[in-house]
C-alpha cells in the first residue's frame, strides 16, 4: 500500500468529535497516514454537523470548500460523513456531484475501507448506508483529538424525548444505553492513556440505564470507583425526571466534580409547552432551587433557546430575568431556526430572523454581565485547575467551574507544568474574555 496522507475535518458537538476520533482510529487501521492539516494532505473526510440551520449551512460550506480544492487538484478526492449524510441521506449525492465518497452514521470500518481503496485508485461505491441505528456497544479504540489531559465519553445513542425544535431523534434514533460494564471498559481504557477527566456525553445524559433497569447515579459511582487519578463531568442532564440520587455523588464524592450542565431551553411557560418540553417554567426552577439547595458550590450550565415561534417580548423578558435572578454566567444561547421534519417547522407565529437575533444578544449580554460578577469574585483567590495545554512558559488549564471547549480557561503564567498535571493557581486578574489570568501556587495535592 502506497502512503497517502489523510486530513480530518470536524464539525459539531461533543459527541460528533467522538465519532471524528472513530474515524481516525478507524483510517489509521488502514494504514493511512493522518495529517492535522488540509495542506500536504490527498483525502479530506468532513464529519459533518446538522442539529440547526448554522450548524448544516456551516457543513455545507466546508463541504463547497473542499470541492474548491479538489478542483484545483490540491486534493484528490473528498468524503463527507456523519450528521447531514445521515439526515439528508443520498439528497446529498445530487447536490454535490463532485463528492467521491458519502457515508451515514456507523462503526466506520467501511468507511476507513473505502477511503484507503479511493487512496489506492480503485473504484468504490459513492454512499455508505449505515444498515440500522448503530448497537448500544462500547465504542472501539479512538483516535484521541483532546489534548489528553480530558476525553469524552459516550455513554448512550439517541434521545426519545420530542422538542418541537429538534432534528436529533430522526438522526440519531431513539435513546439507547450503553451496558455498564461496556461503558466501564471504555472508561478503564481512556484513563489507561492517561486521561484525568472524563466527560460524560449522550444526547440525554440523565435518561442513562432506564432502558436497562438502572439510573445514571450507579454508572457515575461506577466510573469515579475505578482505579486512578481521575475526576467526572456530567454533561447534557436533560432536567425533568432527574436522578436525584446523583446529588449526593456531586456533593460529596472527591472525583465528580461539582457542576451540571442541564439545559433548560427557555422559563417562560408558553414557550416551553410549545416547544414540546417536559414541565413548566415554575418546576425548572424548583429543579434548579433543589440542584443548588442540596449540592452548595454547585455550577450549573445551561442552554437555551430564543425565537421560538409564539415567544413574546415578555416571554424574552422573562428568560433575561431568570438568568439574573439564577446567575447563569455559564450559558449558550441560540436562535430557532426551522428544521425540517421536526414539529416546530411549519408553527404559526414564526419570530422574524432579525428579531431572533436582537434577543438573543439581549440574553447574551445579559449572561456576559453576570458572569463577570461571577468571574470578579475570584479575584485573589486559589483554585485547583487541570492542564490542557502548554505554550512557551505558561500554561492553560480549567478549574471545576469549567468543562472543556464551552467554558473558560485559566492561564498560568510563568509555568511549564505538564499537560495532565493539577496545579493549585492564585487568580490574579481576568482578560477581556472574561478568563483568569493565574499565578503559579504549586502542584495540586
Amino acid at each position: 500500500m502506497r502512503e497517502t496522507v489523510v486530513s480530518l475535518v470536524h464539525l459539531g458537538c461533543a459527541r460528533n468529535l467522538i465519532d471524528s476520533e472513530l474515524i481516525l482510529a478507524r483510517m489509521a487501521e488502514e494504514g493511512l497516514t493522518i495529517s492535522g492539516e488540509l495542506s500536504g494532505a490527498r483525502i479530506a473526510v468532513l464529519n459533518t454537523c446538522s442539529f440547526i440551520g448554522p450548524a448544516r449551512e456551516e457543513s455545507e460550506g466546508r463541504i463547497r470548500e473542499l470541492i474548491g480544492l479538489k478542483r484545483r487538484r490540491e486534493l484528490d478526492h473528498v468524503v463527507v460523513a456523519g450528521c447531514l449524510v445521515q439526515r439528508y441521506r443520498r439528497g446529498l449525492e445530487e447536490r454535490f456531484p463532485d463528492v467521491d465518497l458519502f457515508a451515514e452514521i456507523s462503526d466506520y470500518r467501511a468507511l476507513a475501507r473505502s477511503i484507503r481503496e479511493l487512496a489506492d485508485g480503485a473504484a468504490v461505491p459513492r454512499y455508505l448506508a449505515a444498515g440500522g441505528l448503530r448497537a448500544p456497544e462500547r465504542d472501539a479504540a479512538r483516535l484521541l483529538a483532546t489534548p489528553g489531559s480530558y476525553a469524552y465519553l459516550r455513554i448512550s445513542h439517541g434521545c426519545d424525548h420530542t422538542c418541537a425544535f429538534c432534528a436529533i431523534p430522526a438522526i440519531r434514533g431513539p435513546h439507547r444505553s450503553k451496558p455498564l460494564e461496556s461503558v466501564l471498559d471504555e472508561a478503564r481504557e481512556l484513563l489507561g492513556a492517561g486521561v484525568k477527566e472524563l466527560v460524560l456525553v449522550a444526547e440525554d445524559s440523565t435518561a442513562w440505564g432506564r432502558d436497562l433497569g438502572l439510573e445514571l447515579p450507579a454508572l457515575v459511582e461506577g466510573l469515579a470507583e475505578l482505579e486512578g487519578d481521575h475526576r467526572l463531568r456530567v454533561m447534557y442532564a436533560y432536567p425533568n425526571r432527574f436522578p436525584w440520587d446523583l446529588l449526593p455523588l456531586l456533593r460529596d464524592h472527591p472525583r465528580v466534580i461539582p457542576y451540571l450542565d442541564i439545559p433548560v431551553q427557555h422559563v417562560a411557560t408558553p414557550v416551553l409547552r410549545a416547544m414540546g418540553r417536559a414541565g413548566s417554567g415554575d418546576q425548572v426552577r424548583a429543579i434548579l432551587d433543589r440542584l443548588r439547595d442540596e449540592v452548595p458550590g454547585l455550577t450549573l450550565r445551561t442552554t437555551v433557546l430564543v425565537g421560538f415561534p409564539g415567544e413574546t417580548e415578555d416571554d424574552v423578558q422573562e428568560l433575561i430575568d431568570f438568568i439574573r435572578e439564577y446567575r447563569l454566567g455559564r450559558l449558550g444561547a441560540f436562535a430557532y431556526s426551522p428544521e425540517e421534519g421536526t414539529p416546530g417547522f411549519a408553527l404559526d407565529g414564526a419570530v422574524p430572523a432579525e428579531e431572533a437575533e436582537k434577543r438573543r444578544l439581549a440574553v447574551l449580554e445579559t449572561r456576559d454581565d453576570v458572569l463577570r460578577e461571577i468571574q470578579e469574585g475570584l479575584l485573589g483567590g486559589e483554585q485547583e485547575i487541570l492542564v490542557d495545554e502548554r505554550r512557551d512558559g505558561w500554561v492553560v488549564g480549567r478549574g471545576a467551574m469549567d468543562a472543556p471547549e464551552v467554558d473558560l480557561v485559566a492561564a498560568v503564567l510563568d509555568c511549564d507544568a505538564d499537560v495532565g498535571q493539577r496545579l493549585r493557581v492564585r487568580v490574579e486578574r481576568l482578560d477581556e474574555d472574561l478568563n483568569t489570568v493565574c499565578s503559579p501556587i504549586g502542584a495540586a495535592p
